[in-house]
This record gives structure tokens, sequence and C-alpha cells, in this order.
């Protein structure tokens, strides 16, 4: 397949890979980690768990997230951005599997760790590839990032779909959440039969450009220069963690109907896909966090809403303004990058934020459950959340861009 990458606008080859490509996030993020919010209800009441080991599940997903996302430049190296892509996504369906299979605490932390690695580097790789989408046109590269971490909302649409109908189907059989278990890591394994094709269907790139780190002598990102951002990254992975992990635990406590909760999961997922296009503008203008910051800010307030009133509109204006800017949170950090190294240097810095999103996703479901645990339940979890982001945002602010050289 020939496709060109100079036009100032992505042409449809171009746009189809990318679609292709957000199966990555879709896998990664949206079916692997978020579709567990669905589960976690079902499932603590089944085997009688706290919040805080409920978000400990979570939390194990994040500890294996950031080691997969340490390991994930040297297996790029080793093997290649496509390959990883591709196994990984295989070993993310085969470990959702496998949480059907059990039902010990350690067991499932186990698997939830497992699933983690795989995600990393299934979600490093897809980034990075959607990076290089978008190298012909600074006009256009918003747009493809967005895209493919937009498809972290196809993930978390079809889990929606699928998760409710499979309990409901199993809700007679012991430990019916296994089933569902099974059904997502189905879905999970198709798509990475798209993903696959994507990576097949790649173009091919100037040699001197071809692998991640390829310049073995490539000096090393500085940290302190992203130190800003990084600091207020690491929060936003605390906050939006929490939301993600309880907040469908909280409307089932407020006495919504599973028809509700498909709705409002279905509505976060496809504003997440639409995000893609509402701030693809705001990534391509600004070299330094203040698009980091502008959504963290968003994504506090959107965190709050349910808590501040249980009516079914807030909570569904709740999950589409989240849906609709968290994970351009994670764009904005990807542009942030291309704005401000060389392509040589992408997956370097890619790795960082990664990395350090996972520590903030490591302490947030643990730390929110522990709080939820306590005297105000799940909605102080919550405000929890909410004052993490606007922490991040505060210190994303500060960031500013690198010089042209860095």
């Amino acid at each position: 397949m020939s496709t060109t990458l100079t036009s100032a606008a992505p042409s449809q080859p171009v746009l189809r890979l990318a679609f292709a490509l957000s199966m990555g996030a879709a896998v990664s993020l949206g079916i692997t980690r978020f579709a567990y919010g669905l589960l976690l209800p079902p499932m603590r009441e089944d085997l009688g768990w706290s919040y805080a080991l409920a978000g400990g599940m979570n939390t194990a997903n994040a500890v294996g997230y950031l080691i997969g996302a340490l390991i994930t430049p040297a297996l790029m190296r080793r093997f290649g951005v496509t390959r990883l892509l591709v196994w990984g996504a295989v070993l993310a369906s085969v470990f959702m599997a496998g949480s059907g299979f059990v039902t010990a605490a350690p067991a499932l932390l186990l698997q939830r760790l497992l699933a983690g690695v795989a995600s990393a580097w299934v979600f490093v790789a897809g980034g990075l590839l959607a990076a290089r989408l978008g190298e012909g046109g600074a006009s256009r590269s918003g747009l493809l990032l967005g895209i493919y971490y937009g498809g972290t909302g196809f993930g978390i649409t079809l889990s929606a779909l699928l998760v409710p109908q499979v309990l409901r189907l199993a809700a007679d059989v012991p430990h019916g959440w296994a089933w569902a278990w099974w059904a997502l890591a189905v879905a999970s394994a198709a798509a990475t039969l798209l993903l696959a094709w994507a990576g097949r269907a790649m173009p091919e790139r100037p040699a001197q450009a071809a692998q991640p780190a390829a310049a073995a002598g490539t000096p090393p990102v500085a940290l302190r220069r992203f130190g800003w951002a990084l600091a207020g990254y690491a929060l936003f992975g605390m906050g939006y963690i929490g939301y993600m992990t309880f907040v469908i635990a909280l409307l089932r406590e407020q006495d919504a109907s599973a028809g509700f909760v498909t709705l409002f999961y279905a509505l976060l997922g496809i504003a997440c896909v639409a995000s893609s296009r509402l701030w693809a503008g705001l990534l391509d203008r600004y070299r330094g966090g203040q698009p980091q910051a502008l959504l963290d800010g968003l994504l506090g307030v959107a965190t709050l809403l349910p808590v501040l009133s249980p009516s079914a509109p807030v909570a569904l204006v709740s999950g589409v303004l989240f849906g609709g800017v968290f994970l351009s949170v994670v764009a904005s950090t990807t542009a942030l990058v291309r704005h401000n190294l060389p392509p040589a240097r992408w997956a370097q810095g890619i790795s960082m934020f990664t990395i350090v999103f996972a520590l903030g996703q490591i302490v947030g479901p643990t730390v929110t459950g522990w709080i939820s645990d306590g005297a105000g339940g799940l909605a102080r979890g919550l405000v929890a959340s909410a004052i993490a982001l606007w922490l991040g945002a505060a210190l994303a602010w500060r960031q500013r861009p690198l010089q042209a050289s860095a």
C-alpha cells in the first residue's frame, strides 16, 4: 500500500491508518483498563472487597503499565515498533481472558498487572506510530494524534454496550462477571487484527529515521526541561483514574439503573472519539503546557459534577465533558514532545511522559478507594480526584516551550 505523507491535510489512506492504529488505544485503555469500572460493582459485591482493594486492582494494572513503559524503548529497539504493538495487544487479550478464570484477589491482581505491562507496549508503540503519521505537516498532526488517543472512546463505548448485556445474561451464573472478561478479551482480539493490518500498511520512513531511538548516540531527554508538565501529568494520572475507576460505583450508589449506566458510559466513550477533532487546533497551536493546563481544569469540573448533584442530567454532562477532554490531555503531552524535540528523540520523550503517567495511576485508585472507605464515601474520594486535577493544571500552566535546538 502506498501512502503519501506530504499533503497539508490528511489523505484518506492516512486517516484510515490513524483510525486503525486507534485500536491500540482502544485495547490498551478503553478495554483493558476502563472496562473494569463497569465490572467493579458486581465483582466487589460478589467477592466482598473493600473500595481500597477494588481500587487496588487498577493500581496493579498501573504498576504493570509502569513496568511495561520502562522496558518499552529497549523492546522497540530489539523487536521493532510494529511487532511490539501487535504482540502487546495479543498478550493484553490473553491476560484479560485470564481474569475470568480466577476469583482469588492475588491471582486477579497478577492478571491486572500483566495486562498493564502488555497495554503499555501497545499504547506507547501506537502513539509513536500515530506521531509518525503526522510528520508530513504540523497542520494535521493534532488531528491524527487525537484520532489515535480518541480510539480509547471506541473501547469505552464497546465496553458500555457489551459488559452490561453480558452481566444481565449471566446474572444467574456463579461469578457471572467472568463472562464479561471473556467477552472483552474476544473484542480485544478482534481489534488486534486491525492493528496488525495497520502495522503492515504503515509507510516506509527514511533510513535515518527508521528506528525509534535510532541514534544510538542521541543524548537522553533532560527531565528538568519538561519538569512542570511532567509533574502536572503525574497529578492528572492520579485524578482522572479515580473518576474512571469509581464513577460507575457512585452512580450505582445513587440508584442509577443499568440502562442509565450503559447510556452514561457510551456517551463518555463517544465524546472521547469526538475529542480528536474538538481539541486538534489547540494541540497544534501551543508549544508549551497551556493545552494540558486548560484540559486538566475542565476535567476537575467534570469530576466534581456528580458529587454536587445526583441528578441524571448532571451525571450525563459530567460523563460527556470528561470523555471529551481526558484523552486530549494524553495527546497534549505527545504534541508537546513533537513540538519541542526532534523525531529521533520522540520515543524517549513519549516514554518519559508515559512513566510519570503510570506513577500517578499507581497512587490514584488505591488512595481514592481508601478515602472512599472512610467518612463521606465515594463522593469524598472524587473530590480528592478533582483537587489533584486542578493542582496538575496549575503546574502544567508553568511549562514553557523548549529551545528549538533541544
